[in-house]
């Protein structure tokens, strides 16, 4: 496997990329030419991938297509497919981790998260490429993942014996003489700083291809960066989870501005208190005494104990929500949600994150009673705040378009479908790539509407002539 590593920047070069290494980064992807929205600057299989939790069951384990008719594996029980062509495609693999699994007891396989069985097939790649059963690239070798960086000195103790745990366990499921505990543990602390969920079109947890496309233009010689997180938060917010998830200060523009008036404005609307006045949509900062608030646009104060009670009842009120939501109970979980929005536009800004994500998780529960007038009234809702938070050509907002122009068009608003899905075209384009089967069936309703529209638009005018001709 050591010729692989040579042989990589052969590869990327054919792609117009490069390879450039940092201290604290480790290794960088730069753009060797320059890239246009919309273009991809990469896509890659990942050495090895997992189905996520939520899809268990949902989705076969070797082509990560849906179905309501997997049939699991007859011997491990663990492991689903489409049919016996997707099995005989993961075989190599999954022989090898389904005798691990058969082995284990009833009480080891209920502590088999995903980055557990992640990590056991990152292993079992890595013998099966060592024994030259699956061939080793330049591109697709175990090299690339001892290299990725593990920030093991910035990780505290606690965590440190979750990964010697979680080691442990993968040296029961799969004891190999090769490798050792501490070489696992430490390719935990790798995962946990650089492993990421590949999403489908509409960015549900999947798993097979990741595809890096450019939003927005890249100039040859600029390094190519993507966002680790949700960006729809503040700057506190994202650079505290970057920190302790990935272990890094971030340092791109937006982070870089932390502190300045632009920020704190942003911060205090996302994340920040409506100002008393009804009328008054400004964002609240608190006075240097700590004891209330300052409306920034007409100067009414909030005091703190107002904001302390409010908050305690939206927190209780929430967890009651959440908890029929667990339990099934959908009515009366929307009615608990309603009740806690009610309470969330009380206390927060209009454009803010919290109150958003109470309207998303309406939305969604909505759609699944099938109240369509109800779940387009939320996603409209959300729009603005999605307009706010994220940039212009952004995946999240564009799929909110095309939810929106969805619903509309099902309840018989051609013209706003058509304007929404419209939207949701000129973004998804870029975001996701004109020639996907997604796309191209966006492109077909956006037709559908358009036609329709033109129809009636037609058929207004045949009437209004007919009624003239008649009036003579």
């Amino acid at each position: 496997m050591g010729d692989c590593r040579e042989e990589l920047p052969k590869s990327l070069s054919e792609q117009g990329l490069a390879i450039s290494f940092t201290q604290e980064k480790g290794r960088c992807l730069i753009a060797d030419r320059d890239f246009s929205p919309g273009e991809v600057v990469i896509s890659q299989e990942p050495y090895a991938s997992v189905v996520d939790t939520s899809c268990h069951g949902k989705t076969c384990d070797s082509c990560f297509s849906s179905s309501n008719s997997l049939k699991k594996c007859s011997m491990c029980k663990m492991a689903w497919y489409c049919g016996s062509s997707c099995q005989k495609a993961e075989w190599n693999l999954h022989q090898l981790e389904c005798q691990a699994l058969v082995s284990l007891s009833k009480e080891k396989r209920k502590m088999l998260t995903p980055s557990i069985r992640l990590m056991v097939r990152i292993l079992i790649r890595r013998k099966k490429q060592i024994e030259k059963v699956i061939v080793t690239t330049a591109r697709d070798n175990y090299n690339l993942v001892e290299e990725l960086v593990m920030h093991m000195s910035g990780v505290d103790e606690k965590q440190l014996l979750t990964f010697a745990q979680m080691a442990n366990l993968v040296n029961v499921i799969l004891p190999l003489e090769e490798i050792s505990i501490k070489e696992i543990a430490q390719n935990f602390s790798r995962l946990a700083c650089n492993a990421h969920t590949i999403c489908d079109s509409e960015l549900r947890p999947l798993g097979k291809l990741a595809v890096v496309r450019a939003v927005e233009p890249i100039i040859r010689g600029s390094e190519v960066v993507i966002s680790y997180i949700e960006t729809a938060a503040s700057t506190t917010t994202r650079r505290k989870a970057l920190k302790e998830q990935y272990l890094f200060n971030c340092m791109c523009i937006r982070c870089m501005k932390v502190g300045q008036k632009d920020d704190l404005e942003e911060n205090a609307i996302l994340e920040g208190y409506k100002c008393r006045d009804e009328n008054c949509d400004g964002y609240l900062l608190l006075n240097p005494d700590l004891k209330l608030f300052i409306c920034q646009s007409c100067g009414f104060p909030r005091y703190m104990q107002e904001i302390t009670r409010l908050s305690s009842e939206v927190e209780e009120k929430l967890d009651s929500a959440s908890k029929h939501l667990s339990s099934g109970s959908s009515s009366e979980a929307v009615v608990k949600y309603k009740e806690v929005e009610l309470l969330q536009a009380k206390l927060f800004h209009s454009m803010s994150i919290k109150l958003v994500r109470t309207r998303e998780t309406l939305l969604k529960m909505h759609m699944e009673l099938k109240d369509w007038e109800e779940a387009l009234e939320y996603c409209r809702l959300t729009i603005p705040v999605y307009q706010r938070a994220y940039p212009p050509i952004h995946p999240l907002l564009g799929l909110q378009y095309y939810t929106c122009g969805k619903l509309e068009w099902f309840l018989g608003a051609t013209l706003d479908a058509l304007k929404s899905l419209t939207k949701a075209m000129d973004i998804l384009r870029i975001t996701h790539g004109a020639n996907t089967s997604f796309m191209k069936e966006l492109f077909h309703l956006v037709d559908e509407a358009r036609a329709e529209a033109n129809w009636f638009a037609t058929s207004s005018n045949d009437t209004s002539s007919a009624g003239l001709s008649v009036l003579k």
